[in-house]
């Protein structure tokens, strides 16, 4: 009885202390919490993309896409990559397996390589933009941060389709304003020992050059959102 009175009456003499033992617990917890939530998210990058992208006559582990993740793994880059690349894929194709690549891999950014198929077959440009642009909106509608792929087709289409053909990536980059990364075979394709025998895609000597200008580029793309 003694002990219980002295402990009561300690307590009612100290009665902020009670309180505090209770507060302390709950501003941790709270403080944690929070930090869950500022903490940065691991990058997931989707690649929806066509052969340039999915390794055209090599292996997969040739491609750019691959050299390019295993170059972030060496660096301890927390950025995942899927690789959704289709050989022969055009902004059709693209359009149509997006949500279901959305829904499977739920990526945080998405780079769109798409719309050289289209080109080389002589689409119309009108609707290479339509199918970009409803990418775009998908991905965004989801929450995720997109990265649109500027593309080149050769030359012999004639000057005012190539023209409309390769703005119509910067136009949509900035109705968008989301970042247009620069053709990657600009340079490359010039260099007959870097491309395959049909000169449309690089052989497996230009593909660490790819990855090293992409990882240049996307890298901090991906983390000036996060």
């Amino acid at each position: 009885m003694v002990n219980f009175t002295r402990t009561l009456s300690k307590r009612l003499a100290f009665p902020g202390v009670s309180t505090l033992l209770i507060l302390i617990p709950l501003l941790l917890l709270s403080d944690h919490i929070q930090a869950s939530d500022n903490a940065v998210k691991p990058v997931k990058l989707l690649i929806l993309g066509d052969s340039l992208s999915a390794a055209y006559g090599l292996t997969s582990q040739q491609g750019w896409v691959s050299l390019l993740q295993k170059q972030w793994l060496e660096h301890n880059a927390e950025i995942e990559v899927v690789n959704a690349a289709v050989s022969g894929e055009t902004t059709d194709g693209g359009l149509a397996r997006l949500p279901r690549l959305l829904e499977q891999h739920e990526p945080t950014h998405l780079l769109i390589e798409l719309g050289g198929n289209d080109g080389l077959q002589g689409h119309n440009v009108n609707k290479i933009k339509a199918n970009l642009k409803a990418m775009v909106k998908l991905a965004q509608a989801e929450g995720v941060e997109v990265l649109i792929q500027e593309m080149q087709i050769p030359t012999n289409y004639g000057r005012r389709y190539n023209q409309l053909f390769t703005d119509s990536f910067s136009l949509i980059a900035e109705e968008f304003d989301i970042p247009l990364v620069p053709f990657f075979l600009a340079d490359i394709a010039l260099d007959p020992a870097l491309m395959q025998r049909d000169g449309i895609h690089p052989n497996a000597e230009a593909q660490p050059i790819i990855a090293a200008f992409m990882r240049e580029k996307l890298t901090p793309l991906l983390h000036q959102s996060q």
